[in-house]
């Protein structure tokens, strides 16, 4: 195993308490800019997280990685459009993306009910 990704989830979300509350005007705005950019209109807000896993594959970012397989999960997202999310990732990021894949789809197996993970 990589990481274990409900972990991150709940450490960051711990860390990310004190930094709302050391600057609540900024996090209120980005929380309000989050949901409107998830809020589902010509594109379903799965299909949003599955472009946020992607950017977080190219980007390199552990957190987000499990913050959005995590939401990807619970908006019904499935392993194959997993998979295909991080073939895009790969294409626009390289062989480092190839390296970030394999964690989004570990991260997704570890959030998603046995009958979806590998």
């Amino acid at each position: 195993m990589l990481n274990d990704w409900s972990a991150m989830t709940r450490d960051y979300s711990a860390g990310l308490r004190d930094v709302r509350a050391g600057i609540p005007d900024v996090m209120k705005g980005f929380s309000a800019t989050a949901q409107a950019a998830l809020k589902a209109n010509a594109l379903d807000t799965r299909t949003k997280e599955l472009l946020a896993l992607g950017i977080a594959v190219a980007t390199r970012c552990d957190p987000c990685i499990a913050f959005h397989a995590e939401a990807a999960v619970k908006h019904g997202a499935s392993r194959e459009e997993i998979l295909e999310t991080v073939g895009i990732a790969i294409y626009m990021g390289a062989g480092p993306s190839v390296m970030y894949a394999a964690k989004a789809l570990e991260a997704f197996d570890q959030f998603a009910p046995p009958t979806q993970a590998a």
